[in-house]
Protein backbone atom coordinates (compact mmCIF):
# COMPACT_ATOMS: atom_id res chain seq x y z
CA UNK A 1 0.00 0.00 0.00
CA UNK A 2 1.50 3.54 -0.98
CA UNK A 3 1.95 6.05 1.99
CA UNK A 4 1.22 9.08 -0.14
CA UNK A 5 -1.63 9.67 -2.52
CA UNK A 6 -1.90 10.24 -6.16
CA UNK A 7 -2.86 13.64 -6.56
CA UNK A 8 -5.06 15.04 -9.21
CA UNK A 9 -4.24 17.97 -12.16
CA UNK A 10 -6.11 20.48 -12.87
CA UNK A 11 -6.49 22.82 -15.41
CA UNK A 12 -6.86 26.54 -13.88
CA UNK A 13 -9.11 27.92 -15.85
CA UNK A 14 -8.69 31.57 -13.90
CA UNK A 15 -4.81 30.87 -14.14
CA UNK A 16 -5.65 30.29 -18.08
CA UNK A 17 -7.74 32.98 -19.00
CA UNK A 18 -5.39 35.37 -17.01
CA UNK A 19 -2.75 33.71 -18.84
CA UNK A 20 -3.84 32.82 -22.52
CA UNK A 21 -2.37 29.99 -22.12
CA UNK A 22 -3.84 26.31 -20.55
CA UNK A 23 -2.49 26.18 -17.28
CA UNK A 24 -2.07 22.73 -15.33
CA UNK A 25 -1.76 22.36 -11.60
CA UNK A 26 -0.42 19.22 -9.99
CA UNK A 27 -1.74 19.38 -6.39
CA UNK A 28 0.78 18.06 -4.38
CA UNK A 29 -0.87 20.14 -1.60
CA UNK A 30 -3.51 17.63 -1.40
CA UNK A 31 -1.07 14.99 -0.01
CA UNK A 32 -1.76 13.72 3.53
CA UNK A 33 1.17 15.95 5.25
CA UNK A 34 0.02 19.01 2.58
CA UNK A 35 3.11 18.89 0.91
CA UNK A 36 4.90 17.00 -2.10
CA UNK A 37 7.24 15.57 0.56
CA UNK A 38 4.87 13.47 1.44
CA UNK A 39 6.08 11.10 -1.89
CA UNK A 40 9.72 11.20 -1.71
CA UNK A 41 10.18 10.96 2.20
CA UNK A 42 7.62 7.42 2.28
CA UNK A 43 9.34 6.30 -0.34
CA UNK A 44 13.12 6.69 1.40
CA UNK A 45 11.56 5.61 4.92
CA UNK A 46 9.78 2.66 3.48
CA UNK A 47 13.72 1.37 2.16
CA UNK A 48 15.25 2.27 5.22
CA UNK A 49 13.18 0.50 7.37
CA UNK A 50 13.86 -2.33 4.66
CA UNK A 51 17.73 -1.80 5.61
CA UNK A 52 16.87 -2.52 9.16
CA UNK A 53 16.53 1.25 10.40
CA UNK A 54 14.92 1.05 13.65
CA UNK A 55 14.20 5.27 14.16
CA UNK A 56 13.98 8.10 11.73
CA UNK A 57 16.47 11.44 12.34
CA UNK A 58 15.19 14.66 10.03
CA UNK A 59 16.27 18.15 10.06
CA UNK A 60 13.65 20.13 8.92
CA UNK A 61 11.87 23.74 8.59
CA UNK A 62 8.73 22.23 8.77
CA UNK A 63 7.05 19.99 5.39
CA UNK A 64 9.76 17.48 5.19
CA UNK A 65 9.64 16.87 9.27
CA UNK A 66 6.15 15.79 9.08
CA UNK A 67 6.25 13.75 5.87
CA UNK A 68 8.73 11.75 8.06
CA UNK A 69 7.06 12.05 10.88
CA UNK A 70 3.52 10.52 9.16
CA UNK A 71 5.69 7.92 6.99
CA UNK A 72 7.19 6.98 10.66
CA UNK A 73 3.91 6.77 11.85
CA UNK A 74 2.36 4.83 8.85
CA UNK A 75 5.40 2.46 9.06
CA UNK A 76 5.23 1.41 12.87
CA UNK A 77 8.88 3.43 13.62
CA UNK A 78 9.47 5.95 15.84
CA UNK A 79 10.58 9.37 14.34
CA UNK A 80 12.64 12.05 15.98
CA UNK A 81 12.64 15.71 13.75
CA UNK A 82 15.11 18.58 14.75
CA UNK A 83 13.48 22.14 13.46
CA UNK A 84 14.86 25.55 13.96
CA UNK A 85 13.05 28.20 15.70
CA UNK A 86 12.00 29.50 12.94
CA UNK A 87 9.63 26.90 12.25
CA UNK A 88 6.03 27.85 12.72
CA UNK A 89 3.90 26.76 15.80
CA UNK A 90 1.21 25.18 13.44
CA UNK A 91 3.86 22.54 11.70
CA UNK A 92 5.86 21.85 14.84
CA UNK A 93 1.97 21.24 16.17
CA UNK A 94 1.58 18.66 13.21
CA UNK A 95 4.18 17.33 13.84
CA UNK A 96 3.95 16.35 17.17
CA UNK A 97 0.06 14.80 16.10
CA UNK A 98 2.05 12.09 14.28
CA UNK A 99 3.56 10.95 17.17
CA UNK A 100 6.96 12.32 16.45
CA UNK A 101 9.92 13.72 18.96
CA UNK A 102 10.17 17.43 18.25
CA UNK A 103 13.26 19.07 19.14
CA UNK A 104 13.85 23.18 18.79
CA UNK A 105 17.80 24.10 17.98
CA UNK A 106 19.29 26.77 16.02
CA UNK A 107 18.62 29.73 14.46
CA UNK A 108 18.27 28.03 10.69
CA UNK A 109 18.29 24.67 8.82
CA UNK A 110 21.87 24.28 8.78
CA UNK A 111 21.81 24.67 12.49
CA UNK A 112 19.17 22.03 12.66
CA UNK A 113 20.40 19.69 10.22
CA UNK A 114 23.99 19.88 12.32
CA UNK A 115 22.25 18.90 15.48
CA UNK A 116 20.15 16.20 14.28
CA UNK A 117 23.18 14.04 12.47
CA UNK A 118 24.80 14.44 15.78
CA UNK A 119 21.67 12.53 17.36
CA UNK A 120 22.55 9.33 14.47
CA UNK A 121 23.04 6.52 16.22
CA UNK A 122 24.30 3.12 14.33
CA UNK A 123 20.35 1.61 14.02
CA UNK A 124 18.67 5.10 13.46
CA UNK A 125 17.97 6.27 9.64
CA UNK A 126 18.67 10.25 9.16
CA UNK A 127 16.24 11.19 6.43
CA UNK A 128 17.73 14.29 4.43
CA UNK A 129 15.12 17.19 4.15
CA UNK A 130 16.33 17.13 -0.12
CA UNK A 131 19.95 16.11 -0.99
CA UNK A 132 19.05 11.84 -1.16
CA UNK A 133 18.27 9.94 -4.15
CA UNK A 134 15.65 8.32 -2.54
CA UNK A 135 13.50 11.20 -2.40
CA UNK A 136 14.24 12.09 -5.84
CA UNK A 137 12.76 8.66 -7.02
CA UNK A 138 10.00 9.23 -4.90
CA UNK A 139 9.30 12.61 -5.77
CA UNK A 140 9.57 11.71 -9.39
CA UNK A 141 6.31 9.83 -9.07
CA UNK A 142 4.23 12.70 -9.76
CA UNK A 143 5.90 12.78 -13.60
CA UNK A 144 4.69 9.57 -14.00
CA UNK A 145 1.48 10.23 -13.22
CA UNK A 146 1.06 13.51 -15.23
CA UNK A 147 2.12 11.19 -18.28
CA UNK A 148 -0.93 9.34 -17.58
CA UNK A 149 -3.21 12.48 -17.94
CA UNK A 150 -1.83 14.64 -20.50
CA UNK A 151 0.37 15.12 -23.44
CA UNK A 152 3.67 16.61 -23.25
CA UNK A 153 3.68 19.85 -21.64
CA UNK A 154 5.93 23.05 -22.90
CA UNK A 155 7.28 23.72 -19.10
CA UNK A 156 6.87 22.64 -15.81
CA UNK A 157 7.18 25.22 -13.06
CA UNK A 158 8.13 24.31 -9.68
CA UNK A 159 9.56 25.94 -6.28
CA UNK A 160 13.22 25.62 -5.38
CA UNK A 161 14.11 24.99 -2.01
CA UNK A 162 17.54 22.68 -1.65
CA UNK A 163 16.86 20.94 -5.00
CA UNK A 164 14.76 17.38 -3.80
CA UNK A 165 11.70 18.66 -5.48
CA UNK A 166 13.50 19.92 -8.93
CA UNK A 167 16.02 16.70 -8.72
CA UNK A 168 12.92 14.61 -8.79
CA UNK A 169 10.92 15.99 -11.20
CA UNK A 170 13.65 15.80 -13.49
CA UNK A 171 14.11 12.34 -12.81
CA UNK A 172 10.82 12.14 -13.58
CA UNK A 173 11.08 13.82 -17.23
CA UNK A 174 14.17 11.93 -18.05
CA UNK A 175 12.60 8.42 -17.45
CA UNK A 176 9.04 9.26 -18.88
CA UNK A 177 11.40 10.52 -22.06
CA UNK A 178 10.79 13.84 -21.82
CA UNK A 179 14.09 15.39 -22.40
CA UNK A 180 12.99 18.52 -23.42
CA UNK A 181 10.47 19.90 -21.84
CA UNK A 182 12.17 22.76 -19.97
CA UNK A 183 11.93 23.53 -15.98
CA UNK A 184 11.03 26.82 -14.41
CA UNK A 185 12.97 26.91 -10.50
CA UNK A 186 11.50 29.52 -8.81
CA UNK A 187 12.53 31.24 -5.88
CA UNK A 188 11.90 34.18 -3.69
CA UNK A 189 14.29 37.05 -3.37
CA UNK A 190 16.17 36.31 -0.14
CA UNK A 191 16.23 32.48 -0.46
CA UNK A 192 17.61 32.36 -3.83
CA UNK A 193 20.98 29.98 -3.17
CA UNK A 194 19.68 28.27 -6.69
CA UNK A 195 19.66 31.57 -8.86
CA UNK A 196 23.12 32.19 -7.41
CA UNK A 197 24.68 29.28 -7.75
CA UNK A 198 23.10 29.12 -11.50
CA UNK A 199 24.91 32.38 -12.41
CA UNK A 200 28.08 31.55 -10.79
CA UNK A 201 28.17 27.97 -11.63
CA UNK A 202 29.33 26.60 -8.43
CA UNK A 203 27.24 26.49 -4.75
CA UNK A 204 26.89 29.60 -3.08
CA UNK A 205 25.91 29.52 0.81
CA UNK A 206 23.54 32.65 1.89
CA UNK A 207 24.39 34.26 4.40
CA UNK A 208 21.03 34.11 6.47
CA UNK A 209 17.67 33.64 4.57
CA UNK A 210 15.65 37.26 4.64
CA UNK A 211 12.57 36.15 2.79
CA UNK A 212 9.65 34.84 4.60
CA UNK A 213 9.32 32.01 2.37
CA UNK A 214 11.04 29.98 4.86
CA UNK A 215 10.68 26.57 3.37
CA UNK A 216 12.67 27.79 0.43
CA UNK A 217 15.56 28.60 3.46
CA UNK A 218 18.29 26.34 2.12
CA UNK A 219 21.49 28.45 2.21
CA UNK A 220 23.11 26.41 -0.07
CA UNK A 221 21.53 24.07 -2.20
CA UNK A 222 22.23 20.36 -3.49
CA UNK A 223 25.36 19.95 -5.70
CA UNK A 224 23.07 17.89 -7.72
CA UNK A 225 20.42 20.16 -8.28
CA UNK A 226 23.30 22.60 -9.66
CA UNK A 227 24.51 19.74 -12.04
CA UNK A 228 21.51 19.02 -13.60
CA UNK A 229 21.54 22.53 -15.62
CA UNK A 230 24.07 20.83 -17.23
CA UNK A 231 21.87 17.76 -18.40
CA UNK A 232 18.10 19.26 -18.70
CA UNK A 233 17.13 22.68 -19.98
CA UNK A 234 16.48 24.75 -16.36
CA UNK A 235 15.56 28.47 -16.19
CA UNK A 236 15.60 30.39 -12.61
CA UNK A 237 13.27 32.89 -11.88
CA UNK A 238 13.56 34.92 -8.77
CA UNK A 239 10.19 36.60 -7.45
CA UNK A 240 9.22 38.93 -4.26
CA UNK A 241 7.84 38.20 -1.27
CA UNK A 242 4.69 39.88 -1.65
CA UNK A 243 4.52 38.50 -5.40
CA UNK A 244 4.47 35.19 -3.45
CA UNK A 245 2.27 35.99 -1.32
CA UNK A 246 -0.30 37.28 -4.45
CA UNK A 247 0.36 34.04 -5.46
CA UNK A 248 -0.71 31.90 -2.34
CA UNK A 249 -4.08 34.45 -1.95
CA UNK A 250 -4.73 33.39 -5.70
CA UNK A 251 -4.87 29.82 -5.04
CA UNK A 252 -7.07 30.17 -1.76
CA UNK A 253 -9.55 32.78 -3.83
CA UNK A 254 -9.19 30.41 -7.10
CA UNK A 255 -8.59 26.69 -5.80
CA UNK A 256 -9.46 27.00 -2.01
CA UNK A 257 -6.56 25.74 -0.94
CA UNK A 258 -4.01 27.45 1.24
CA UNK A 259 -0.17 27.09 0.70
CA UNK A 260 3.14 28.77 1.63
CA UNK A 261 4.72 31.31 0.07
CA UNK A 262 7.47 29.12 -0.79
CA UNK A 263 4.33 27.62 -3.01
CA UNK A 264 2.80 30.70 -4.04
CA UNK A 265 6.40 31.61 -5.81
CA UNK A 266 5.52 29.48 -8.40
CA UNK A 267 2.17 30.95 -9.06
CA UNK A 268 3.61 34.17 -9.03
CA UNK A 269 6.44 32.97 -11.76
CA UNK A 270 3.91 32.54 -14.55
CA UNK A 271 3.62 36.62 -14.35
CA UNK A 272 7.49 36.36 -15.27
CA UNK A 273 8.64 37.85 -18.14
CA UNK A 274 10.83 35.14 -19.61
CA UNK A 275 11.27 33.55 -23.36
CA UNK A 276 9.94 29.71 -22.24
CA UNK A 277 6.72 31.06 -20.85
CA UNK A 278 5.91 32.89 -23.49
CA UNK A 279 6.46 30.56 -25.92
CA UNK A 280 4.54 27.74 -24.17
CA UNK A 281 1.20 26.70 -24.54
CA UNK A 282 0.54 23.95 -22.36
CA UNK A 283 2.44 24.47 -18.39
CA UNK A 284 2.48 22.57 -15.66
CA UNK A 285 2.83 24.51 -12.11
CA UNK A 286 3.69 21.83 -9.15
CA UNK A 287 1.29 23.26 -6.48
CA UNK A 288 3.91 21.93 -3.76
CA UNK A 289 1.76 22.93 -0.58
CA UNK A 290 3.32 23.38 2.69
CA UNK A 291 1.14 23.01 6.24
CA UNK A 292 3.14 26.37 7.76
CA UNK A 293 1.18 29.14 6.70
CA UNK A 294 -2.59 30.03 7.58
CA UNK A 295 -5.19 32.14 6.27
CA UNK A 296 -4.57 34.52 8.49
CA UNK A 297 -1.41 34.73 8.39
CA UNK A 298 -1.04 35.43 4.69
CA UNK A 299 -3.34 38.25 5.27
CA UNK A 300 -1.98 40.04 7.48
CA UNK A 301 1.07 39.43 4.82
CA UNK A 302 -0.99 40.88 2.14
CA UNK A 303 -1.90 43.70 4.66
CA UNK A 304 1.48 44.66 5.44
CA UNK A 305 2.95 44.68 1.88
CA UNK A 306 -0.27 46.49 0.84
CA UNK A 307 0.46 49.23 3.26
CA UNK A 308 4.34 49.76 2.89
Amino acid sequence: MSIYFETPLLESRALSRRAHKSIWLKMEAWQPTGSFKARGMSYACSIYRERGAQRFISSSGGNAGLAVAYAGRKLGVPVTVVVPVTTSERAKTLIALENAEIIVHGNSWNEADTFARSLVREHDAFIHPFDDKLLWSGHASMIDEIAKTIAQPDAIVLSVGGGGLLCGVVEGLQRNAWHSVPVIAVETLGADSYAQALHANRLIELPAISSIATSLGARTVSKDALALAARHPIESVVVSDQDAVAGCLSLLNEHRVVVEPACGASIAALDADIPTLRRAENIVVIVCGGVGTSIDQLQAWSQAFGAA
